[in-house]
């Protein structure tokens, strides 16, 4: 469906001392796609908060393929799995700079009225820069 790439390269601190990724990285960089995907649609995750909707992790899969290694330069390539509903759910796959897959994953995330503090339906403005 809808997918989008971000580029970066793995930082130092991001690796234990054998220069491989320490594996609770991954989530962050999944957060980044998730984020730069947002963006590409023009929505963005803090006007959201600021009009209370929060976007909470529900289900986070990961499989580890390659070890990402300190300086090498990844490509993350986020999708939508579906149209959202109260859930929103995003595909992932982690190349390096040799086209080698690092990693695939998938996240589910439900959409959180934040004055409620209960799930909601995706909000209709955001169908809207999807279809």
């Amino acid at each position: 469906m809808l997918s989008r790439k971000i580029t970066f390269r793995v930082r130092y601190a991001e690796t234990d001392q054998m220069g491989v990724v320490y594996h609770g990285n991954y989530a962050q960089y999944l957060e980044m796609g998730r984020i730069a995907w947002l963006r590409s649609f023009g929505l963005s995750y803090r006007e959201m908060e600021e009009n209370g909707i929060m976007l909470p992790v529900i289900q986070l899969q990961l499989n580890f393929k390659k070890s990402a290694l300190f300086d090498d330069e990844l490509t993350l390539e986020t999708s939508l799995k579906e149209l959202p509903t109260v859930r929103i759910a995003f595909g992932y796959s982690l190349t390096n700079q040799h086209q080698e897959i690092v990693a695939t994953g998938s996240t589910d995330l439900v959409f959180m009225d934040v004055n409620r503090k209960r799930p909601m339906r995706c909000p209709e403005y955001i169908l809207k820069k999807l279809r």
